[in-house]
């Protein structure tokens, strides 16, 4: 598998990104009341409707569960209201405090506390499902976040994982902004990511490097969700505005993306379990 790590971006460059601002927090949460954190639910999951499907909250009733990277805490509001005996950290401060102040507002509960992914103070074999949306591509050394949750789950326990895609239509449209309008045609898709996806080092990877990654599980289930930002349906993430993002919504040919392109989504997601000993 080739190295897809960034040399520049340190963990400290990662964390300062989204302490500024957690994903999401200014464009789709308006408050920081029970309502307010309903509204940016509501929000969220129109926007992505392959998240329910994919968590299976509901199925999560008695089950202990680490979501690793809690950001609003949207996702996690969900699993506490299916009944799991949950946990969540996440690597700034600013996200663990939002979260608790929606479990308060909400009447929740979860053991949340600042953490690395890629080095987490859980014991072995602790938790039936680990779940994280979108997170462990911007460590540093995603690897060690895998082993990591290998290595917490119990024998038989199920990893669910979203990391992004690099064959997809946000990809191509970085590149044709930040590389071929530049003149830089030789600029790989790893390094588009890198510099000019959310935080620095932001990672993306084939199916082939996803299988490579989760190598060590069984059961590995692997597929692609063709996303709001390849249709650019919303608004862009916290590092993306201008006329360039104006002039393509007006011409991005939805219709034909939709048709041909699911393949080519931004958003892989991986289901994987680790094995009975």
């Amino acid at each position: 598998m080739p190295q897809i790590r960034s040399e520049t971006a340190t963990k400290k460059d990662v964390r300062e990104f989204w302490d500024e601002a957690s994903c999401g927090e200014r464009l789709y949460l308006d408050g920081i009341d029970g309502s307010a954190f309903q509204q940016h639910a509501r929000a969220r999951y129109q926007l992505e409707p392959f998240i329910a499907p994919f968590a299976e909250f509901e199925r999560s009733m008695g089950l202990r569960v680490l979501e690793i990277g809690v950001g609003l805490g949207a996702d996690h509001q969900r699993f506490a209201e299916a009944g799991a005996v949950l946990s969540g950290i996440d690597l700034t401060p600013r996200a663990i405090e939002f979260t608790r102040r929606r479990f308060e507002a909400l009447g929740l509960t979860s053991d949340l506390s600042v953490g690395d992914a890629e080095r987490l103070y859980f014991s072995d074999a602790t938790f039936d499902l680990v779940y994280s949306w979108g997170v462990i591509h911007h460590s540093p050394d995603t690897p060690a976040a895998v082993a990591e949750i290998w290595r917490v789950l119990r024998p038989g326990g199920t990893a669910k994982i979203m990391v992004y895609h690099t064959e997809s239509l946000v990809g191509l449209m970085l590149w044709l902004r930040c590389a071929l309008a530049r003149g830089r045609l030789r600029t790989k898709f790893r390094d588009i990511y890198a510099e000019h996806l959310e935080s620095p080092g932001t990672k993306a990877y084939s199916l082939a490097e996803a299988e490579e990654l989760f190598r060590d599980f069984n059961n590995v289930r692997i597929s692609t969700a063709l996303t709001h930002g390849d249709l650019l349906t919303s608004q862009a993430g916290q590092r993306h505005e201008g006329m360039f993002l104006t002039a393509a919504r007006l011409l991005w040919p939805r219709w034909f993306f939709r048709r041909f392109c699911k393949r080519f989504g931004l958003f892989m997601l991986i289901q994987a379990e680790r094995p009975n000993e």
